[in-house]
């Protein structure tokens, strides 16, 4: 008997994933399509990946005329592309020089060496992030990462990692010292429940970096590529970090990545201490530059402020109606956080079956992160499902 493609997926890969109930066939604009002629709005965007939504022409065409002039050569190599991409990506942020990647945690990685090597020369070795964040699952990023189910049997860890209790000055005070290297900050957590780094802590933290002379890494993976409503999340917050790591919707759905330094940081990765076969692969580059050029040509900062302020308020509105139901709504433009007074697996699943797709993390709060290209009729059918949602789930919990 012939197996379909749910026992396949069983039988040759490796148990990582509890996936989603549905067999895609195509997707386009900020719709999915399973094989069974579903339709899904996408409020989850491919882990924020899906910044323009699917099958976008200009990515695509981009995509296609790299692929047939070159896909791979190695970074021995001027490549055109992979340069144009490097100058816009500084153009967008102000830093003068990057490494590209293929992820997110390689950009961590990254920026680890970076930080290890700096302070090298200076006796500072300390490496500190926040509770409950996630940096990646590769090992130099998972001693950083503050979550538990992602960390146990993997121990030991780096050494010399600490983490601070997220928005906890006087903790961060204690914690900080002369010997730390960098301090790294997710300005707004994504995994750990979409939480937003109080202004307090932001204004304590570079207080101590100038009294202590350690290096700050924003990771931006998530948060950035104008998720925020800003280039990057830290922005909201008037300071420049040391570093910045970025991934998620840089590719324009290929895997890319990337950890962008500032001047003084500029040349302390010399030839050969550090490098990567596929990082910047030149397909990548193609799509990530057509990707970021689409976004400013759309101004999609101002779109996403828009749209992002009338899903917050929609939500907000909700709350209202269901106070015993959502305890808060929180979040920067199109990255967006309801947590609820429940678990909310039950919910996101119910709202797979009414055709939304979204996310439950840290166990209570359902994530959004839709393409950054969606529009308020798309909030107000997402808000009508999840309204329809909680109503039904309020009048079974009340039998």
């Amino acid at each position: 008997m012939e197996m379909n493609l749910r026992d396949k997926e069983s039988q040759y890969l490796l148990h990582t994933y509890k996936r989603l109930p549905i067999e895609i066939d195509h997707a386009d604009g900020v719709y999915i399509y399973g094989k069974d002629g579903k339709k899904y709005l996408d409020f989850f965007g491919g882990i924020a990946v899906n910044a323009l939504g699917y099958n976008n022409p200009r990515v695509k065409a981009a995509i296609i005329g790299q692929v047939e002039r070159y896909m791979h050569v190695s970074n021995l190599f001027y490549m055109d592309v992979q340069v144009e991409l490097a100058e816009a990506i500084c153009g967008i942020s102000g830093y003068p020089k990057v490494f590209l990647t293929n992820s997110g945690t390689e950009a961590i990685e990254a920026a680890i060496k970076i930080a290890r090597k700096w302070g090298s020369t200076r006796n500072k070795s300390g490496l500190l992030a926040l509770t409950n964040s996630f940096h990646g699952r590769t090992m130099g990023a998972l001693s950083l990462t503050d979550r538990p189910k992602y960390r146990q049997g993997f121990e030991p860890f780096l050494p010399d990692v600490d983490h601070v209790e997220f928005n906890n000055v006087n903790e961060l005070r204690a914690k900080v010292n002369d010997s730390t290297a960098a301090v790294f900050i997710e300005f707004i957590q994504g995994e750990g429940g979409v939480n937003v780094v109080s202004k307090e802590f932001v204004e304590e933290l570079f207080s101590l970096k100038r009294k202590h002379d350690f290096i700050v890494v924003a990771d931006e993976i998530q948060g950035g590529i104008y998720r925020s409503g800003k280039a990057f999340s830290f922005e909201h917050f008037g300071v420049r970090p040391d570093a910045v790591t970025m991934a998620k919707p840089l590719g324009g759905g290929l895997p890319l990545g990337g950890v962008l330094v500032d001047e003084p940081l500029q040349e302390v990765l010399g030839y050969g201490a550090h490098g990567t076969t596929f990082g910047g692969n030149p397909v990548a580059c193609a799509a990530g530059l057509a990707t970021l050029r689409e976004l400013s040509e759309r101004k999609i900062d101002s779109h996403v402020t828009e749209v992002g302020k009338y899903l917050r308020q929609s939500l907000l509105d909700l709350r209202s109606k269901f106070p015993n139901f959502i305890s808060e709504v929180r979040g920067l433009g199109l990255m967006v956080g309801v947590e609820c007074k429940i678990e909310c697996a039950e919910i996101v699943s119910e709202l797979l079956s009414k055709g939304i797709l979204a996310n439950c993390t840290n166990g209570n709060v359902i994530r959004l992160l839709p393409p950054l290209v969606i529009e308020k009729e798309h909030v107000d059918l997402f808000v009508s499902r999840l309204g329809e949602t909680v109503l039904e789930h309020s009048k079974v919990t009340t039998k």
